[in-house]
């Protein structure tokens, strides 16, 4: 993980539902904003809401994904990254965290 200043703002998240099975997290990126580094520590589903192109950091280099509304994808837990809007067009999408059960 990089650790740099950054030139962008904050992505905003609101938190939807938080209980004992899922988080639910609404994430809208307008232009020129980041979430930051962060690691995530459970499995998530993410469906794209607003259409967009989307950057992202990780350890391994940068990478770009056209985000679809309705075309979710999934990430195991312990993924890293920073996600950027580097576009001068808000995208958005709703995570969807998967907490452990047992």
């Amino acid at each position: 993980m990089t650790s740099t200043t950054s030139v962008y703002g904050q992505a905003v998240a609101t938190v939807q539902i938080d209980n004992d099975h899922v988080r639910v997290t609404e994430w809208r990126f307008p232009p020129g904003t980041e979430t930051g580094w962060h690691r995530h520590e459970m499995d998530y589903v993410v469906v794209p809401t607003v259409a967009g192109h989307m950057s992202y950091e990780t350890p391994e280099g940068q990478a770009t994904n056209d985000l679809v509304v309705g075309a979710s994808y999934a990430r195991p837990a312990g993924a890293e990254h920073n996600v950027i809007n580097k576009t001068d067009t808000e995208f958005a999408f709703v995570e969807i965290e998967l907490k452990p059960q047992g």
